[in-house]
């Protein structure tokens, strides 16, 4: 039997493009909500084993390890896409603010990454870590400073990782700008936006689904980071 793929978050948008993904090709997948969504359900039914997990405190990182390690002693890969878009004007109190994104951008991938090392399992080739990072890593975000830095973290985990766990498991990110809109953008926003990077184009979740399997299924790719951006940064 092949060793699942866990996902973290994986109730809606780009999360669940991956799951379904994944579940299509055949392959048994574990994923994790915070939110519970109709479309967990539908991903059960599909297959894939579902648990709830919250990554904002210590005691519910500690919980979701707990819970994944019950699930199966091996991992073919983790992808860790849980993820809070939460910014500064929306909250008073700054330091719990900084302390949950940091908790569930880069404390909850370090931790489990620790603790399923040597769970990591794939017959026959390589095992995977994929962190979803954030094209803001680079960048900074004035109304999403909290966010941005933990993000950044992530990223330079996968340097770390990478090296630590060299040669058997390949540890890479992927870091998407505007891949999808959200309901209820309007047509002024979505101009805006198209406009920000070279190709004008907001591609959907599949861009991602795309870089999940080119790093899934390389041989020769570790400690790098995939820019979904659109050429954004040469704008």
């Amino acid at each position: 039997m092949i060793s699942p793929i866990l996902i973290t978050s994986a109730s809606q948008r780009l999360g669940l493009a991956m799951a379904d993904s994944l579940l299509e090709e055949g392959y048994t997948v574990v994923v994790t909500y915070r939110t519970l969504r109709p479309t967990i359900s539908t991903l059960k039914d599909k297959g894939a084993i579902v648990l709830h997990a919250d990554f904002s405190t210590e005691t519910g990182i500690d919980r979701a390890i707990d819970d994944i390690k019950a699930v199966s002693e091996s991992y073919r890969a983790i992808i860790h896409n849980a993820s809070d878009w939460a910014q500064e004007k929306d909250h008073d109190n700054k330091h719990d603010l900084f302390n949950r994104m940091m908790n569930v951008h880069a404390l909850a991938p370090y931790r489990i990454n620790l603790a399923l090392s040597q769970s990591l399992s794939s017959q026959g080739g390589f095992s995977d870590i994929i962190h979803m990072t954030d094209y803001v890593q680079d960048t900074g975000s004035e109304k999403h400073i909290a966010y941005a830095a933990s993000k950044a973290a992530l990223q330079n985990l996968t340097l770390s990782f990478a090296k630590k766990l060299a040669p058997k498991v390949k540890v890479n990110s992927i870091a998407p700008a505007l891949l999808m809109f959200n309901e209820g953008d309007d047509d002024a926003y979505k101009e805006k936006a198209l406009k920000k990077s070279l190709l004008e184009t907001v591609p959907g979740a599949e861009e991602a689904v795309k870089a999940m399997h080119y790093l899934l299924n390389s041989e020769y790719i570790t400690g790098q980071t995939l820019h979904l951006n659109g050429g954004r940064n040469l704008k």
